[in-house]
């Protein structure tokens, strides 16, 4: 089975160790199929990017248990090697709990756990480590562990020194090194969409040959032989005569999982490319559009400027349906203020100004507060917050007092995290639904279903 990579927090390397084997896997025309735990888009796109098969989510919070090894398998069955890269600490997953965690889908999948582990500054403390995480729950196995940043012969040796007498495989040793050190942001890794480092597969593939037990390690990278799950059926949602979405996919805007682009394919709905950032329209025969997240803030100067695209995007509201996530919500605002304080100019579509606050992270639980496009009254699903931006004048209510004077904006749902209350949050009308909230559509069958009619039927309150 394969191994998931994992450590005792975060930044302890996990994505650079999955990068070197994917990339030495690729220097010798061996196909791995990645995975990442978790909601995290920028890893993914990182994994994603050198040329192997497309990097998947697993997220039991957000997905189920069941989409989890339904992707699993059905992915990982393609390639003959695989391997699953973890998210924060092994045990760290929804609030205090372990559910969702990186040890949940390890489980979940049965699969062992190689650690890696920063040594700086540390060796005996390293094995007390090891085996507070190793006995913390018996029923995982940590299979091996490589230790991150050791620079010399005698550090290497201190280690094998403490662990001579443990039961558990040493598969490598990683010195420090600037051409592995991926470059961050506020929200992590740069995305190679949006100008990031590019990986160099074959200094990558090179190091890892020279540091890690390449050959051990791929005994624990080894696709499972057998296909164990059912797959889900779209059947029942599958649309003869269906109408055309277009979708924003550009270095601004390109937090979107996979799965949901395949999905709305595989029930014959057909995808149009859009892109702001190179200014352009709207194709015409689009009846519907999804604004992903991405990094309007950044780019929010270039937005201003595309004056064909914020123009289209105008034109295109007052007919077709917008569903708009995080990033994709700031750009239907009034402006958008940097962190120089300077205001730039969006589409005005909704009554907000967005700005710099403090990080607003974590899974969501939602409830439906009337019907809307996304959501009915009362019902509950889950999704993802993440980001470092606020919108003012959010009120829970808010008239237009354009054209139609009785056309009216207001909250699609309320939501709360671990442990808090609810506060209603977002914008919709039966032409529109915009929040800060990330959902992973095709894993929600019941949701899929709202926004597959609101694209190709359109809303009623009554349906």
């Amino acid at each position: 089975m394969p191994c998931v990579i994992s450590s005792p927090l975060t930044d302890s390397g996990k994505t650079t160790l999955s990068l070197l084997l994917s990339c030495w896997a690729f220097s010798k025309g061996i196909k791995i199929q990645t995975f990442k735990v978790g909601p995290d888009y920028l890893d993914q796109q990182q994994l994603s990017s050198i040329g192997q098969p497309i990097c998947r989510n697993l997220d039991i919070f957000l997905s189920g248990e069941e989409w989890v090894q339904e992707s699993f398998f059905k992915h990982s069955l393609k390639c003959d090697f695989s391997l699953i890269e973890g998210a924060m600490g092994l045990f760290d997953g929804l609030g205090s709990t372990t559910y969702s965690s990186t040890a949940n889908i390890s489980k979940l999948l049965n699969a062992p756990i190689i650690f890696i582990v920063n040594a700086k500054g540390q060796v005996a403390s390293l094995l007390a480590t090891i085996r507070g995480f190793r006995d913390f729950d018996s029923e995982l196995s940590i299979a091996g562990i490589i230790f991150n940043n050791v620079n010399s012969d005698r550090h290497k040796k201190l280690i094998k020194e403490v662990f001579e007498n443990e039961d558990i495989e040493i598969l490598g040793f990683l010195p420090s090194d600037s051409k592995i050190t991926l470059n961050k942001a506020n929200l992590g890794l740069i995305s190679p969409m949006d100008n990031g480092k590019e990986i160099d597969v074959e200094y990558f593939a090179n190091f890892a040959e020279r540091n890690l037990d390449v050959f051990s390690l791929i005994k624990y990278m080894k696709s499972p032989q057998e296909k164990i799950f059912n797959s889900f059926n779209f059947k029942d949602l599958k649309i003869e005569k269906s109408k055309p979405i277009a979708i924003v996919e550009d270095k601004i805007f390109h937090f979107q999982y996979p799965e949901t682009k395949e999905f709305l394919s595989e029930i014959g709905i057909p995808l149009i490319s859009w892109s702001i950032y190179d200014d352009e329209e709207i194709p015409k025969e689009a009846s519907s559009l999804i604004i992903p997240g991405g990094f309007p803030e950044k780019y929010a100067d270039h937005i201003s400027n595309s004056i064909k695209s914020l123009n289209s995007l105008r034109k295109f509201r007052k007919n077709g349906f917008i569903y708009a996530e995080c990033g994709g919500m700031m750009i239907l605002g009034d402006f958008i203020k940097d962190e120089n304080g300077n205001n730039h100019k969006m589409s005005g579509i909704l009554p907000f100004r967005s700005r710099k606050s403090k990080l607003s992270v974590g899974y969501r639980y939602i409830e439906g507060i009337k019907d809307t496009p996304i959501i009915k009254q009362n019902q509950l699903i889950r999704g993802h917050e993440f980001h470092y931006w606020e919108i003012e004048n959010n009120l829970s209510e808010i008239d237009l007092g354009k054209a139609d004077q009785q056309k009216k904006l207001s909250s699609p749902w309320k939501i709360k995290s671990w442990k808090t209350e609810y506060k209603n949050e977002g914008f919709f009308d039966e032409k529109l639904h915009a929040s800060w909230i990330h959902l992973h559509l095709p894993s929600s069958p019941e949701v899929a279903k709202n926004f597959i009619d609101a694209t190709q039927i359109g809303f009623s309150k009554h349906s």
